[in-house]
């Protein structure tokens, strides 16, 4: 370690230079990790806060929520210890300025993927929708009565609630009346039993449901089968695995390039009595050094990064993962060490030293 660091003191540009790589290897990433986060929360919010186990969705609708359709006699037919009716469709909702797209849900206030109200109050009446807080960010406030493209329907914000996005859209909550006016319009009373699917809290899964026609899915199956999520996650990925190997393989240069400067210096101290291990335990520690300061600047000028993105990049930081990704940073540094400890065990003293 002494001979690491004293030589680290000694050639501090050049050292500089590698931890600068190593920085912003590290820094992208983390940001990437960021992304990826979230992204991912972008889809599955709403999901995440139902706390449950499955959904039951029709058999043909492959695993997709908006192209199921259910009457509620059949979700009352499964078993679980709760179930929550759930009907869904996709909009876009304007104001007198703005515009987004949304998911409505369709639910029942009783039961429990009925989101907790952080403003307002919950829905009671007729068209009245409970909205994800970040359509604040789109410039919708409480009292608005927004349009929809789908209908002529028009529902009012009453209530806003946090971490309600769903497929990337933020949601409005109403009652199932609500839900079956906006997707059915004059047919609505025809439909009032139509769903989408069910939500369950359950401890078996298989052993809800013994219809045909009807899928108990597990609900990370379910986020998984989410239109984009698995290839924008999968592709995120990659990138992140990938820098791992341009880490590795950037250390590996850099580190061979300066052992080969330094082979005749090797050799002197070999032909003194210097064993391999040493040298080899001194560069294995000074590339420990390197990789460790590299990574913890990238990670502290991530976290200052983040502070100042505005809410409209889909970024969430997860300490734990990001510490994962440093200290793999640090391991693949180490082995991109090993092509330099293995040109330095085979330095012949005599040669290194022109004898």
């Amino acid at each position: 370690m002494f001979l690491a660091w004293n030589e680290i003191q000694k050639n501090k540009l050049r050292f500089v230079l590698i931890i600068g790589v190593l920085m912003l290897v590290a820094y992208l990433v983390f940001f990437l990790s960021g992304l990826a986060n979230g992204l991912a929360s972008l889809n599955r919010e709403a999901v995440d806060k139902w706390e449950a186990s499955a959904v039951v969705l029709t058999e043909e609708s492959d695993k997709s929520l908006v192209a199921s359709s259910l009457t509620i006699d059949e979700a009352e037919a499964v078993e679980a210890d709760e179930t929550a009716v759930l009907g869904q469709i996709n909009a876009i909702a304007r104001n007198d300025d703005q515009k987004a797209n949304v998911s409505i849900f369709g639910i029942r206030e009783d039961e429990f993927i009925m989101p907790e109200v952080t403003e307002g109050k919950a829905f009671s009446g007729e068209n009245e929708v409970i909205a994800s807080d970040t359509l604040k960010e789109d410039g919708f406030a409480l009292g608005d009565v927004v349009e929809l493209s789908s209908t002529e329907e028009k529902l009012e914000i009453v209530g806003f609630t946090e971490d309600a996005r769903f497929n990337a859209a933020p949601v409005l909550y109403g009652d199932l009346a609500t839900f079956q006016r906006v997707k059915f319009g004059e047919a609505a009373e025809a439909n009032e039993d139509q769903i989408n699917g069910l939500v369950l809290r359950t401890d078996d899964v298989s052993a809800a449901t013994d219809k045909d026609e009807l899928e108990a899915i597990e609900v990370e199956t379910f986020i998984e089968n989410l239109p984009g999520y698995t290839a924008q996650s999968l592709t995120l990925n990659f990138m992140i695995y990938f820098l791992f190997v341009i880490s590795s393989v950037i250390v590996a240069i850099f580190l061979y390039v300066l052992t080969v400067q330094k082979i005749s210096m090797f050799g002197v101290m070999k032909a003194q009595g210097v064993p391999s291990g040493y040298l080899a335990r001194s560069v294995i520690a000074q590339t420990f050094i390197l990789a460790l300061i590299g990574v913890a600047v990238g990670l502290a000028l991530t976290l200052i990064t983040g502070l100042f993105l505005p809410a409209a990049v889909p970024v969430a930081f997860d300490i734990p993962t990001m510490l994962i990704y440093g200290a793999v940073l640090v391991v693949v540094a180490i082995a991109g060490a090993v092509f330099s400890v293995l040109t330095i065990v085979k330095i012949d003293p005599l040669k290194a030293i022109g004898g």
